[in-house]
């Protein structure tokens, strides 16, 4: 797809978002497929597609479906991309750092394309298979066709043929991983032939059921030697004792100019005066190879580490004091660490493993020591818990990672609690406390399909205490007041674990609390979906109508005088907070800030801005934002 096109879509979805019509963030909207590949009526579709496509190429089946597993578990994703711009069941990528997963995150700025072969793999199948690309993003089986068309392509360069042996496929499946480098290219090629060697079996999101049958195959390692795999610097890693953890670097280089970088920034936080505020965690929207390869790219996106959802492997990739590119929000990535998890939000326990769950959290329990983070929900938060920093781009903000997360066994694995000891039970806020094992949602949708039940880590929000009331409208999703929907990613009616509310009514099993600038009510029989909570209490200053709310906390123009540097307007968003309603802090008032950073590998051009500005962090609705001290009041709770 050209700019051009890109930006004629752009300007249909902003069309759409002006009529009150939800799209998903940051997604350009899929294609629906005509073809009943893509119905639970053809269960033998996949599994069909796989032994046509392998029959045709000359690919081992068993070596086709393996690779298909480990970049997708074999989801086609609806034709829509995983963050590393990869394409249904076989991942094949066609990058756009528009729709990039984080991103700096800074000003409103289009990026170039990212021209990186690795991140275009679907244009390269596309072109073999003289099939229209958009094809092969829709199509079950031209994507299957693509990605066995590559794998022949990438045996013939390393081998010089179509090996008869399974086994000599494994340099034509560490060329498939994308990546230059020996540890992440064979990795992938180990963890391939580890699934061919142990089989599989799943039925996928469509319904579809495919088998692959255990082999004995031995890999052939020296086949890879052709490719002439890059070495990683083997420095330590920033990570706890005990956890299995690796430092590959992400890259760090300038792309057309010495403005024009990627992939972070370096800085020395915190001596530099940036303090470390936050830990953001997010899912990758893809597998861990991908994301490790899209941060070596030039993808202008990174993230601290990436924790593995197979077998819990981390690897660190931005060294903590510097600011990777992740948030989508400059004021996040300046005072956050960032940490990708591999999976899908939509498919949640099919990814999020025990082993993922707690290799996380002892990382993050390390690095909130280390830098002082508290382990909250004001402070370890997730991608969909974070606003845009204008209201276009708050409109499009992640939903990362997802409705399916255990926040609840994250933080007990954190040695925390979601409700902190000494709560007031009388107290006039309440911590959504749901039971996750049990609230499983039976009306989540994804796009036209109903989802299958599993358990959920949220509670609707409606307008009137009763189950048939319609849900809540945001004013970013749904600008025209329209009712909010029961779609995964309609993040604006979602109240989620551990975010905590100012407790305004209750009526029988029904409690309303203040939320996104309304009153809202969600389902809490016995009180069994919320807890006492605690926190400041903040309101309107008295003979204030309404106030902004805001996506950072962004230093006042003043503080920018003779600085050198250019003054960065902090952008109300689209909402605001009417006089007498009351939202929870999660504590002091924060300085602003602003971090400057324009200049590839030149840290003295770099500058921290602190501002006399102090905002309160709140619980707003699904995602925190900013209040400005001057506008509010402190009320006892």
């Amino acid at each position: 797809m050209s700019t051009r096109q890109r930006k004629s879509v752009r300007s249909a979805i902003l069309s759409m978002l002006m009529a009150g019509v939800l799209v998903i963030p940051t997604v350009l909207p899929p294609v629906q497929a005509s073809t009943s590949e893509f119905t639970e009526s053809n269960p033998q579709a996949l599994q069909n597609a796989f032994e046509q496509a392998a029959a045709e190429f000359g690919v081992p089946l068993s070596v086709l479906m393996s690779v298909a597993y480990n970049e997708s578990r074999w989801d086609h994703h609806g034709a829509e991309p995983s963050m590393s711009g990869g394409y249904g069941v076989m991942h094949l990528t066609q990058y756009d750092p528009e729709l990039a997963h984080g991103s700096k995150g800074d000003e409103e700025e289009e990026r170039p394309d990212a021209g990186d072969p690795a991140l275009h793999t679907l244009d390269a199948a596309a072109k073999l298979l003289g099939e229209d690309p958009e094809v092969l993003k829709q199509d079950l089986h031209q994507n299957i066709r693509g990605g066995a068309a590559l794998l022949a392509q990438y045996a013939r360069e390393t081998v010089g043929t179509l090996p008869t042996n399974a086994g000599d496929w494994y340099g034509a499946v560490a060329k498939y991983s994308g990546s230059e480098y020996a540890d992440v290219a064979k990795d992938f090629a180990d963890v391939v032939y580890s699934t061919i060697q142990t089989g599989a079996e799943r039925t996928n999101e469509h319904g579809q059921h495919a088998v692959l049958k255990a082999e004995a195959v031995t890999p052939n390692p020296s086949t890879a030697e052709p490719l002439h795999l890059r070495n990683q610097d083997k420095t330590d890693a920033n990570c706890p004792n005990g956890l299995a953890c690796r430092y590959i670097p992400a890259t760090y280089k300038p792309f057309s100019s010495m403005t024009d970088y990627g992939n972070y920034d370096l800085a020395n936080r915190p001596a530099d005066g940036l303090d470390i505020k936050y830990i953001i965690i997010h899912d990758v929207e893809g597998s861990y190879n991908s994301a490790i390869k899209t941060f070596q790219s030039k993808s202008y996106v990174s993230s601290h580490y990436v924790v593995n959802s197979e077998n819990g492997q981390v690897t660190e990739m931005v060294r903590p004091e510097n600011v990777a590119w992740h948030a989508g929000n400059w004021f996040f990535n300046s005072h956050s660490i960032g940490i990708e998890h591999s999976g899908f939000a939509v498919e949640g326990a099919t990814w999020y493993s025990e082993q993922m769950y707690r290799s996380s959290a002892k990382l993050v329990k390390y690095l909130a020591e280390r830098y002082n983070i508290p382990l909250d929900r004001q402070h370890i938060l997730g991608h969909d818990d974070l606003p845009g920093l204008t209201t276009s781009a708050h409109a499009k903000m992640h939903w990362d990672p997802g409705a399916y997360f255990d926040w609840a066994h994250y933080f007990s694995l954190l040695g925390a609690s979601i409700n902190p000891a000494g709560s007031d039970k009388d107290s006039d806020i309440v911590t959504i406390d749901v039971n996750f094992k049990q609230n499983e949602q039976t009306e989540l949708r994804y796009n036209n399909r109903i989802l299958e039940p599993q358990p959920s880590n949220f509670v609707y929000m409606r307008t009137e205490p009763r189950h048939d009331a319609p849900l809540i409208s945001d004013a970013a999703l749904q600008p025209t007041g329209k009712p909010g929907t029961t779609q995964i990613y309609d993040w604006g009616n979602k109240a989620t674990i551990g975010q905590s509310f100012y407790k305004v009514d209750e009526q029988g099993d029904w409690t309303a609390v203040y939320f996104g600038g309304k009153k809202a009510w969600f389902h809490n029989p016995n009180n069994g979906n919320a807890s006492p909570g605690q926190g400041v209490l903040i309101t309107p200053k008295a003979g204030l109508t309404s106030i902004p709310v805001y996506g950072a906390a962004f230093p006042e123009a003043a503080a920018y005088t003779g600085t050198g540097v250019p003054v960065r307007a902090n952008n109300a968003l689209q909402y605001r907070i009417p006089a007498g309603q009351v939202y929870v802090s999660a504590g002091e008032p924060i300085q602003s800030a602003y971090f400057h950073a324009k200049i590839f590998n030149a840290p003295e051009t770099n500058r921290v801005i602190k501002g006399n500005d102090e905002y309160y962090q709140i619980n707003f609705n699904h995602r925190s934002v900013f209040v400005k001290k001057s506008d509010v009041e402190v009320v006892s709770n």
